[in-house]
């Protein structure tokens, strides 16, 4: 009986510095966590700019060398390329329908300005994907009369940081644009780079 007396009075709690201690590590774990997660995020932002970048530079080269945009081209450049179904387009110098905005991504693939597969024919395959999962889609605004790049499932913040960053901040001008304000939710963007 005298040993199990003894044993108990060996048993203590943590010390108010134990425990700060290990508050103060599971902090610095949390803050590292939440630090981690805004850089991967800042990357992915600075990733969607590098995308519409490139695929403006494509988009021109595509352009310097057939003389007309990718899809629109009116000389049928298929066979040379490997872009089945693509009949060329009507030269006009927009993407004025589904075929040419599919037929844009397999020309700029079989021409080797993108990298992807030019015998798919089917925009939501053939088009580049976003790090937030959303696609680079070639479209044009009639009622503004400009080519743009359609980016769909951009964060609402991601959104309004790219337009504050690279354009005016406003959600509704300007050359970069969303379909709603940077509130919450996701958002449609437009890239008026063409």
């Amino acid at each position: 009986m005298k040993d199990l007396k003894h044993a108990f009075k060996k048993e203590q709690g943590f010390t108010l510095v134990e425990i700060a201690i290990v508050l103060v590590i599971i902090g610095l774990l949390l803050a590292g966590i939440l630090k981690g997660q805004a850089m991967i995020k800042q990357a992915k932002i600075k990733r969607v700019k590098a995308d519409i970048d490139s695929i403006v530079a494509a988009t021109y080269s595509y352009q310097d060398k057939y003389n007309a945009l990718p899809g629109d081209d009116p000389k049928d450049h298929s066979s040379d390329l490997g872009a089945t179904s693509c009949t060329g387009g009507n030269g006009d110098g927009i993407f004025s329908n589904t075929n040419e905005d599919t037929c844009a991504w397999q020309e700029l693939i079989g021409a080797g300005f993108m990298s992807g597969d030019a015998s798919i024919h089917n925009e939501n395959q053939v088009a580049k994907r976003s790090p937030f999962g959303g696609r680079y889609l070639f479209r044009y605004n009639g009622g503004l009369g400009k080519n743009y790049i359609f980016l769909d499932n951009v964060p609402a913040d991601v959104a309004q940081s790219l337009d504050e960053k690279y354009d005016d901040g406003k959600y509704n001008t300007g050359d970069i644009r969303a379909n709603a304000d940077y509130t919450n939710g996701l958002r449609d963007m437009y890239w008026y780079v063409f």
